[in-house]
């Protein structure tokens, strides 16, 4: 599992400068560039949780979006072999290659999330 902390639905990336001798993050998933920083794992989490919260406040109050938002396409590199699989999947299963492919993810996505308390 990635060093990463959840909080409200929003997840925040975690790294250390040995250095600066601190633990520091930013809020995934959002238009904006949020930070935060913590000399130990709780201040760490406690300056993501107000970052968090004034994120929330600060998008209300301005009447812009909490979190990015997503157009509903991405663009995948798959090996030609599993290309050809998924398609004749597809194909067996009577549906367009879109909807297969959409119907698995939600089944492997569904599967996925109890790995992850808080989704």
């Amino acid at each position: 599992m990635r060093d990463v902390l959840t909080y409200k639905g929003f997840i925040g990336t975690v790294f250390f400068s040995a250095d600066d001798r601190v633990f520091y993050g930013k809020i995934e998933g959002i238009n904006d560039l949020v930070t935060f920083e913590g000399a130990n794992v709780d201040e760490l989490e406690e300056a993501f949780k107000y970052m968090v919260d004034e994120h929330i406040k600060d998008c209300k109050k301005e009447g812009i979006p909490v979190e990015k938002s997503y157009k509903g396409s991405l663009n995948v590199r798959l090996s030609p072999e599993l290309q050809k699989k998924i398609t004749q999947m597809a194909l067996l299963k009577g549906v367009s290659l879109n909807k297969f492919i959409n119907e698995t993810l939600r089944k492997g996505l569904s599967t996925l999330q109890s790995d992850f308390p808080g989704n």
